[in-house]
């Protein structure tokens, strides 16, 4: 069997995934705490193409998110779907005060040429 692991990078990324797992959980029958409460056998056919099944009978998406601020991934959290995700999945930079720390090496902000 196939299995795939989902790789969400950046804002826009980050919020078109979140998106992708509400309509994919919704299609696999599998609700917000990651439980299946669908109502056909087919749902869970090839569900391991994207998803683990944890303890409990719990359904975690086999997913990567990344960004190089947290902000990104609190929405995430805070979204719909946002705590089927285990903790370590969540990859994500450290934002200071100074943003030219967070900035990739060999990037800067600033416009002049």
């Amino acid at each position: 069997m196939r299995e795939i692991v989902h790789l969400q990078a950046g804002q826009c990324g980050n919020q078109i995934g979140s998106k992708f797992w509400e309509v994919i959980s919704d299609e696999h029958g599998i609700d917000q705490t990651g439980l299946y409460n669908g109502d056909s056998d087919l749902q869970l056919d090839r569900i391991c193409v994207y998803f683990n099944e944890a303890l409990g009978g719990k359904y975690v998406p086999r997913a990567v998110l990344v960004d190089l601020e947290p902000g990104t991934m609190d929405a995430v959290r805070s979204g719909p779907f946002g705590q089927v995700f285990r903790p370590d999945n969540f990859v994500f930079g450290v934002t200071s005060i100074n943003r030219q720390q967070t900035a990739p090496k060999g990037f800067s902000k600033h416009t002049d040429v």
